[in-house]
């Protein structure tokens, strides 16, 4: 089973998630061969406000348990988790981008579901994407939304992924690959 899982920072945290950063990496080593897709939401280059996983867990309970279990979480580093079943629409991981880590801006794309699903098909233009797929409810029955990773110009063209009219809101966040400098 898949999940997404969005840790969004608490405002000031930031001292504390450095402080943090060793012990975050070690717990997320441990969930290395689940990853499908991981890493820090920004403001700039060195503000986070959130971080991204997305990983291939047995379960709810073991999809929970990874959420608040965080080093992190339990510090009080963030102020909010989003923690969805998704479906990997691509069928691979961030790792297998044939883009690598490094060229271009690459943003989240979070489409907050309201009414019938939309963009459960994968775009027909699917070389700028890192990871896409649905968001659903927890018995996986309801689409609650969309999740998309992706390299773009700038944060209006990685806003059109997604259709407009289908969602509640639409957020889009600067983010880098993730895992050990």
């Amino acid at each position: 089973m898949e999940f997404f899982c969005y840790h969004r920072d608490r405002p000031g945290s930031m001292a504390l998630r450095h402080e943090l950063l060793e012990e975050h990496w070690s717990y997320m080593d441990r969930y290395a061969k689940e990853m499908i897709a991981r890493g820090p939401t920004l403001v700039d280059d060195e503000t986070c406000t959130g971080s991204v996983h997305i990983l291939d867990l047995p379960d709810p309970a073991a999809a929970r348990a990874f959420a608040f279990d965080e080093p992190g979480y339990q510090a009080g580093v963030y102020r909010d988790v989003l923690l969805r079943r998704w479906h990997n629409a691509l069928g691979r991981t961030m790792w297998d981008f044939p883009g690598g880590p490094e060229d271009g801006d690459r943003y989240l794309v979070l489409g907050l579901g309201r009414g019938p699903a939309v963009d459960l098909a994968v775009p027909s233009d699917r070389a700028e994407l890192i990871a896409y797929g649905p968001l659903m409810s927890d018995d996986d029955t309801t689409w609650v939304g969309t999740a998309a990773l992706l390299r773009a110009p700038d944060a209006a063209t990685a806003r059109a992924v997604l259709t407009p009219d289908g969602y509640a809101d639409i957020e889009v966040h600067n983010w880098q690959f993730g895992g050990r400098s």
